[in-house]
């Protein structure tokens, strides 16, 4: 095989020693504003897709100003022609300053830098972020925290893209880059990314492989547009295989809702599901109109029943969460026993059976307190501290089961008599956070702290909230920016007075605390209908079956009285059913609530231990209704996030070594085809641990190329040896002979391709394992690279320091020239 010379069209020493650099080109021209508008529009084209995570509009015009103002830092850097890791740099600050002067303008100097006082205020928007991304269903609020890290993602996304586009020269990875920001509406939003976001990211896409085709990249960071033949049929094979893997990989992978990509398709890896996810899902559960979820049941109580999914206890001021105690659980073979004797004269024993239907939760729904269930399928477990039943390695989905349970009938006159401080109390049940808003305390202290007991503050609290002040709402939570649970969200509503039963239990339970009453939040169903159907339960005849479903979704308070344990209360206005004990009507006196309660817990008897229901934790498979639009953001957020780059870390050498040799090997330009080749074989000699010497001629090395790491001639190495000895040939043509026709340039650049990949076949099947796998992972063409890349600003720097003395000594030294300056040639 012969390779035919091919000859540059530059002049100069410099456009002959780097082939990168183009004689008399000084400008970058219009390729730096190009590739910036294609990201700008690819990125700003992504982000729309993130309406419907976020409510409104509102937040996307500091997300475009975000991902404008860091683009366009970069391509004037680049225009400049300033080094890779500058320009790099640059987009790091460009994001720090549009974002100092958006979100943290009063505490800053000069608007966009930051200061002393701007780290408190970063860490309160962080905090409210995170309260949102953890406690909050989509679509969220914009408010100001989670904007701010939304703009930070965006502009850390041009970042990425414009580092995989033009400095590491592989701008069909860039996708990487735009696919991790529409991974999140798509399995978050029912809806998926949306036609308008796929298009305009698509068009954004498409224009960065234009971009990059049009201008030649071998000379594209200093100007002049060197367009490249078959620009139009390569983008449209481009958009053609793009819209076929978008059309066919939804069909194929599991984890696809059906659907046309992009909006009818969603990504939903854990299938349908239509648990009860606590405090995180339920407020989407009730925006849910289609009545998915669905359990009925069937009782011989005289009124339809709460049915408990968990219980959610600690409090930690940022949140409540569920606090899962599963080093406790025993398996559920027998009489579930609450751990505590029953005071009262009277308890209410209640059968009721159970068919789950389409509920889907680790956590099985059951009237409060359960002492026996039967017929359950799989295995299940029951934590004696909580009461909470759980299945191991099963689901409440289809399950029919009967339950048996049992509570101290109770009485306003009985709750007023137990005034008595609690006692055997674990704290979880009674912590209160060091960061409680004033309105909170405030609230609590003019509404119950004048009440004499626990269970007049408690019908305060309940009374206050039940007002006419307040109303029911599922929307103007959302768009007032507050639906959650944290403090700040529970400061919010006490403000607005509006939502629902997520905040009412959340205000009572609190505020339940500030005054000294143990508390903590059910979830779970709240009270169904009659169906009309009958269902015989043996023992009992035919029972009323009542139904409920994710409309049903309720969450409300427990409060802890000594003697008489867990009661609930219901503040939430029009929702749920308010137990006799607890209306008006019903309060004692204050003569009768301040009688001694002596008689409920006898010196004689056991302190009764607090019987916690049900607690869960926030598990796949516990998700809202079934519509997906509850999914918690916080896991996939970090979770892509972090995903993506560690891929993208990970393969990043790999990534930027086979980009350098396609550049190489199909070059727009054919008369750098053998310098371009002569330089791939050279990455290769050092990958697999033969690297050229500083000042070893082109004969030379490839003598010891072929010598070294292709062995003798002959056998399956022959055409290795013969396309290493005629690129050196034609190398050193280019490099020392004079300029001269040759063959076709085309079949040149086919030759070359060819030899090269016949060379690196033979190294491939030569070299050991660890060599092989160390050269396509990190090849050390590409880390010595690096390394060398990232000590030149402090080798520049130290070579700048030494030579100032030198300098000084040569000024001192050079003769006058008679007007007082020292001369010089």
């Amino acid at each position: 095989m012969t390779i035919a010379p091919a000859r540059t069209t530059g002049s100069g020493h410099q456009a002959r020693d780097n082939p990168r650099i183009p004689a008399g080109r000084t400008g970058a021209g219009a390729y730096p504003w190009a590739m910036a508008a294609a990201i700008s529009l690819a990125v700003c084209g992504a982000a729309l897709s993130l309406n419907g995570v976020l409510r409104g509009w509102n937040w996307y015009w500091p997300a475009m100003t975000t991902v404008l103002a860091v683009a366009l830092t970069l391509a004037a850097l680049r225009s400049v022609r300033a080094q890779p890791l500058l320009v790099t740099a640059g987009g790091f600050v460009a994001l720090g300053g549009v974002l100092t002067m958006t979100f943290f303008r009063s505490s800053s100097f000069l608007w966009v830098v930051p200061t002393g006082a701007t780290l408190p205020e970063l860490d309160r928007l962080i905090q409210r972020a995170s309260e949102t991304v953890l406690a909050e269903t989509a679509p969220v609020a914009p408010n100001a925290g989670i904007v701010m890290v939304v703009c930070a993602v965006l502009g850390l996304a041009v970042i990425l893209v414009d580092a995989l586009a033009v400095p590491l020269g592989m701008p069909a990875a860039s996708g990487t880059g735009l696919l991790a920001l529409l991974v999140v509406p798509a399995m978050i939003k029912p809806q998926s990314v949306g036609v308008g976001s796929f298009l305009a990211t698509a068009a954004g896409y498409l224009l960065i492989l234009a971009v990059s085709q049009w201008f030649a990249p071998d000379g594209r960071l200093q100007g002049g547009p060197a367009r490249s033949p078959g620009l139009l049929r390569r983008a449209a094979l481009t958009g053609a295989v793009a819209l076929a893997a978008t059309l066919v990989l939804p069909l194929a992978i599991p984890g696809f809702d059906r659907g046309t990509f992009p909006q009818g398709s969603r990504l939903n890896p854990w299938g349908a599901s239509t648990g009860l996810n606590p405090m995180i899902t339920l407020g989407n559960s009730l925006r849910t109109p289609d009545g998915s979820g669905r359990i009925t049941y069937a009782t011989n109580s005289p009124t339809p029943l709460y049915l408990r999914s968990v219980t959610v206890d600690n409090f930690d001021g940022d949140s409540w969460g569920p606090d899962d105690r599963n080093a406790s659980r025993v398996p559920l073979d027998g009489r579930i026993d609450p751990g505590y004797q029953v005071l009262t004269d009277e308890q209410v024993r209640l059968v009721t059976a159970v068919d789950a239907g389409s509920f889907t939760s680790p956590y099985l729904p059951v009237p409060y307190a359960p002492e026996t269930v039967r017929g359950l399928g799989g295995e299940w477990t029951w934590d004696p501290a909580t009461l909470s039943i759980k299945g191991t390695d099963t689901t409440t989905r289809r399950q029919e089961y009967l339950v048996t349970s049992a509570v101290p009938k109770l009485s306003a006159a009985l709750l007023a008599q137990s005034s008595a401080p609690a006692r055997g109390i674990p704290d979880v049940f009674t912590r209160i956070p060091g960061n409680v808003p004033d309105i909170v305390k405030t609230t609590a202290q003019t509404v119950a702290g004048s009440a004499g007991t626990p269970y007049q503050k408690a019908m305060a609290i309940q009374k206050y909230l039940r007002s006419s002040e307040f109303t029911y709402s599922l929307q103007s939570p959302v768009q007032g920016g507050y639906d959650g649970n944290g403090l700040s969200v529970l400061a919010d509503f006490l403000q607005q007075k509006s939502g629902y039963c997520i905040h009412y239990a959340s205000a009572m339970a609190v505020m339940a605390r500030l005054e000294g009453i143990p508390s903590r939040i059910a979830v779970g169903y709240a009270p169904g209908r009659l169906t009309g159907a009958t269902i015989t339960v043996a023992g009992q005849g035919s029972l009323p079956e009542y139904e409920a479903d994710a409309r049903d979704a309720h969450a409300w308070p427990e409060l802890y009285f000594q003697g008489l344990g867990w009661v609930p209360f219901e503040p939430t206005p029009s929702r749920g059913v308010v137990p006799d004990y607890a209306t008006e009507t019903s309060a004692p006196s204050v003569a009768e609530s301040l009688g001694n309660n002596d008689g409920l817990i006898p010196d004689t008897v056991p302190v009764p231990a607090p019987s916690p229901s049900a607690t869960a934790q926030a598990l796949p498979g516990a998700g809202g209704s079934g519509s997906g639009d509850g999914v918690p953001l916080m896991p996939w957020l970090l979770g892509t996030a972090g995903a993506v780059g560690l891929v993208l870390l990970a393969a990043a050498p790999h990534l930027v070594r086979a980009g350098a040799r396609s550049r190489r090997l199909h070059p727009k330009r054919p008369d750098l085809a053998v310098p371009l080749a002569w330089s791939e074989l050279r990455d290769l000699g050092t990958d697999y641990g033969l690297p050229a010497g500083n000042s070893e001629t082109p004969r030379a090395y490839a003598a010891r190329f072929r010598s070294t790491l292709l062995g003798e001639p002959g056998g399956m190495d022959q055409d290795a040896h013969g396309a290493v000895a005629s690129l050196t040939s034609a190398f050193e043509h280019h490099r020392y002979g004079r300029p001269g026709a040759g063959s076709s340039a085309d079949a040149a650049v086919q030759d070359l391709a060819a030899g090269i990949a016949a060379v690196e076949a033979s190294l491939r099947a030569n070299a050991p394992l660890p060599r092989r796998w160390a050269a396509s992972w990190v090849p050390p063409s590409v880390t010595l690279r690096l390394g060398r890349l990232l000590r030149m600003p402090f080798s520049a720097a130290g070579r700048a320091i030494r030579r100032v003395p030198h300098a000084r000594a040569r000024f001192r030294s050079a003769p006058d020239d008679g007007g007082g300056r020292a001369g010089g040639g």
